[in-house]
């Protein structure tokens, strides 16, 4: 699969094109709009690329030292999400284009954006900062990977007792500062344009926020959070600071990955860091990659993210006299397994890592649709598999809002949802509501 999904096109397994159809949907694929990018950022040595290899197929170099990432890489992480055919009793029919579905758990691709270590001082360019900044602009979320044992300083070096609170503070005054920077840098000339166009706040601001993807509806949001009436050409550098925190907030909203939870330093920093600030993940990454790789060699049972490992001792134990077919386990891995059951499964219910991107997603309120030929059967005529794509959207999305992003400027007659019931463009999408859609293509 390209790492390149944004914009990418799929087969249409769910529709034919119509018989002249517009470029946005030639031959046998489907123009797709832009999809969710989530961003992993962090200091030099707290897990980052650990964590994007616990999340992708992809293989970043890993290292314990600064920069070990130097440039931006884009991977395609997978989003795990009930799938609709379990509701229909289908899993066995369900075979996606992208991704997979075992037992109606379904991974759905989804980008991520993996940034070279930022250090403090990184918006005046320090550490090559103002580079991996700017690289963050087109993220959706971030994921702030937090090396919570406290054992690696602000720039990445090793220490001891080190506070990594500090780390979640410093990091979003880089992004804010580097706003603020951008926006101060030609405040006067904003200040006059806006007061000879007679412009509102909103639209002035968007304007200058429109190079970080800041939609409208961002913008407006952030000012109403502020609650400023004051007119923008009379904003002190106070007000100016409420506006710039308010739109970081909004345009950058962060889950924190708290990693490294297995080291015996952890425990005190995560106590503090969880009553601090929410959305707050609990992971080990090596420990997903471990368990990921133990499972693909044939060493356990595992299921990505899951609560349990099984070896050949334990299925054996359980009563199965071939042990699964698993392969019998060396004394260092069968200890390092034991450990890590003790320290971080049975501990935490799971390595967490799965769970950090599904809280990024719920974060940006995603939610799944099933585009789909036949809403009765949910396939294709020349296929039995059922659900072959599933694309992302965001909350308060309509119907219509789907069909665009799925099916680009071609002409839709009509909508239907599952079992063969129109739906109107403006109605809402939510999980299990109107998110099993086919698109009919023709003039209405």
């Amino acid at each position: 699969m390209t790492p390149r999904m944004r914009n990418f096109k799929l087969k249409s397994s769910f529709y034919p094109p119509p018989p002249n159809p517009p470029k946005a949907i030639r031959a046998e694929a489907t123009y797709m709009g832009r999809d969710p990018l989530i961003g992993l950022v962090g200091k030099p040595s707290a897990g980052k690329s650990t964590t994007l290899n616990s999340l992708t197929d992809a293989s970043s170099k890993v290292g314990n030292f600064p920069f070990t990432t130097i440039d931006p890489q884009r991977a395609i992480g997978y989003l795990q999400i009930p799938c609709a055919c379990a509701r229909y009793g289908l899993e066995d029919k369900c075979k996606p284009n992208y991704g997979a579905c075992v037992e109606g758990r379904r991974s759905v691709p989804i980008e991520l954006l993996d940034v070279a270590g930022l250090v403090p001082g990184a918006h005046e360019g320090r550490g090559l900062g103002n580079k991996f900044l700017d690289d963050l602009r087109h993220a959706d979320a971030l994921i702030h990977v937090v090396d919570a044992s406290g054992t690696v300083d602000a720039e990445g070096k090793e220490t001891r007792g080190y506070d990594p609170s500090v780390d979640i503070a410093w990091l979003r005054s880089e992004i804010v500062a580097w706003i603020k920077g951008n926006l101060m840098d030609k405040w006067n000339s904003i200040k006059r344009r806006h007061v000879a166009i007679k412009a509102t706040a909103a639209e002035t601001l968007q304007a200058q926020f429109s190079g970080y993807g800041a939609t409208t509806t961002i913008v407006n949001r952030a000012l109403d959070k502020t609650g400023i009436k004051e007119p923008l050409e009379h904003w002190s550098e106070e007000t100016i600071d409420l506006v710039v925190n308010a739109f970081t907030d909004e345009k950058f909203p962060t889950v924190l990955a708290l990693n490294k939870i297995d080291h015996p330093d952890s425990d005190k920093n995560i106590v503090k860091i969880a009553k601090m600030y929410p959305h707050v993940v609990l992971c080990s990454a090596i420990s997903e990659v471990f368990l990921r790789k133990m499972a693909k060699q044939g060493y356990i049972k595992y299921t990505e993210g899951g609560e349990f490992v099984d070896t050949r001792e334990d299925l054996i134990e359980a009563g199965d006299p071939e042990g699964g077919g698993l392969k019998e386990l060396d004394d260092k891995n069968r200890n390092r397994i034991e450990n890590l059951k003790d320290m971080v499964l049975y501990r935490f219910g799971s390595t967490g890592v799965v769970q950090v991107l599904t809280k990024a997603a719920e974060v940006l309120g995603l939610v799944p649709v099933f585009p789909v030929r036949n809403t009765t059967t949910f396939g294709a005529s020349d296929s039995k598999a059922v659900f072959r794509d599933c694309v992302l959207v965001k909350k308060n999305s309509t119907v219509g809002d789907a069909a665009r992003k799925v099916m680009g400027d071609a002409p839709i007659a009509y909508i239907e949802g599952a079992g063969g019931i129109r739906v109107a463009e403006d109605d809402m999408i939510a999980v299990g509501k109107n998110d099993i859609l086919s698109f009919k293509i023709g003039r209405a």
